[in-house]
């Protein structure tokens, strides 16, 4: 096995030969015994090899590369040595504990449901190889209290059978919750994949005998200018909007704070997706360079963009940022907590008042990422698709052969067309604004 002092640069770089495995120890005295293992299908992981009290030879893994970085690895390393040195075995102690939590007894659905989410929070359940973003989590939890728990929970987990879980998705698609009832099939499978492969706890998956019964079609909304105009000038002075409409809440005023406005307003503008907008933070934007960096970490396909920011949203997140008179991080504080972001349901919660308030169609926020997308490849632009994927951060739009170049070493190409696009479309939608259709004077 080859030794190499380990790089950050070395460590991203490296694959193993085709149809081999590669093994290599850190040459390093920091992370002596640290050995990296590349298989031919590019994953890399890191393992330490030592000794124990009794000279038995074992090896401990360590975790994969890169949610586990060099310098975090030779840290672990450390720790791993200095347990074998204490008479510790890492890699007994680690059996040990798996199966102690597996011999943790799973009795109802309930319990079920607190062992997967401890598991998918720490990062322990990784069904597709990587660790679930919080948002993934968070949503996962709110399906679970909305809709499986009150129906499902209390029964012991033999009990949760393909016909009591059909009872539970017919009952959403009654209501006309076709997505939803999809969704919860989707969570209920897969809290039980986890019972089946890490606790033991069921030996089969009774959702493989329910098919999905919601009646999902692909969306294709896009707004009218009229609409466009209509919403613009409700975000813009909510207060002359009532739930007219809503027998629960008839005649309430519609209360949508300053900040969301401007969130959803930036959703058109920008293209960008709802937790992506709700979440930004101050040290993402260069408003003097009027670019917007969006991490990896929060964006939906896992890789970072740049996002050109058009006059007008630039003028829009320094309203924003002027709004909050405390320290925070993020552009759009939480209102009670200013350590924390807004909630990207608030932006949905928002837009869906708005919208029953004017009395429109159904309106989501992903529709005005789509209906700015559309104006763009209209007629009235004629802006390319490819330029338009690249502002959507799409993983399609990578140019075929060259996807290796432009998704690992062009992270700034394009800017000048994705600015040129996205400064057209906000004098687009200056224009559709400032039109008497828009105006509602017609």
């Amino acid at each position: 096995m080859p030794k190499v002092r380990l790089t950050d640069k070395y460590v991203a770089s490296i694959s193993a030969p085709s149809g081999k495995r590669l093994d290599i120890y850190d040459e390093n005295p920091l992370g002596a015994g640290l050995l990296l293992r590349v298989s031919e299908t590019g994953r890399k992981s890191w393992t330490i090899r030592y000794r124990t009290e009794d000279g038995e030879m074992r090896r401990f893994g360590l975790g994969l590369y890169p949610d586990v970085s060099l310098a975090d690895a030779r840290r672990r390393c450390a720790q791993a040595r200095l347990q074998a040195t204490d008479g510790v075995d890492p890699a007994g102690e680690k059996r040990r504990k798996k199966v102690e939590r597996r011999s943790q007894t799973i009795k109802t659905f309930q319990d079920l449901s607190v062992a997967y989410f401890d598991a998918t929070e720490r990062g322990e359940w990784k069904p597709r190889g990587k660790r679930k973003r919080a948002s993934t989590i968070t949503g996962e939890k709110w399906l679970w209290t909305k809709h499986i728990e009150p129906a499902l929970g209390a029964l012991r987990i033999e009990d949760v059978t393909p016909a009591a879980i059909k009872a539970l998705l017919r009952t959403l698609v009654a209501k006309g919750q076709d997505t939803s009832s999809n969704r919860v099939r989707a969570q209920i499978r897969q809290m039980f994949n986890y019972a089946i492969l890490e606790t033991e706890a069921v030996t089969a998956n009774p959702v493989a005998r329910v098919p999905a019964l919601g009646d999902e079609s692909p969306r294709d909304r896009v707004l009218r200018d009229a609409e466009i105009g209509a919403i613009w000038r409700a975000l813009d002075d909510p207060t002359v909007l009532t739930c007219a409409k809503s027998p629960r809440r008839k005649n309430q005023r519609v209360y949508v704070s300053r900040p969301v406005g401007i969130a959803i307003k930036l959703l058109l503008l920008t293209l960008q997706r709802r937790h992506e907008v709700a979440c930004m933070t101050r040290a993402e934007v260069d408003l003097e360079q009027a670019v917007w960096t969006i991490p990896g970490s929060r964006t939906k396909n896992g890789r970072a963009t740049l996002v050109p920011l058009s006059p007008g949203a630039v003028a829009l997140i320094r309203e924003a940022m002027a709004l909050v008179n405390e320290p925070t991080p993020f552009v759009f504080p939480a209102r009670w907590d200013r350590d924390k972001s807004l909630t990207p349901a608030s932006l949905t919660r928002a837009l869906r008042d708005v919208r029953a308030a004017l009395s429109l169609p159904s309106l989501t926020p992903h529709d005005l990422r789509r209906t700015a997308a559309t104006s763009m490849a209209s007629e009235r632009l004629r802006i390319s698709p490819f330029v338009i994927g690249r502002i959507l951060n799409h993983t399609s739009e990578k140019g075929g052969a060259a996807a290796v170049t432009l998704s690992t070493y062009a992270l700034y190409d394009f800017m000048p067309e994705k600015r040129s696009a996205l400064t057209s479309w906000d004098r687009l939608l200056g224009d559709i604004l400032s039109s008497p259709i828009a105006a509602g004077k017609t």
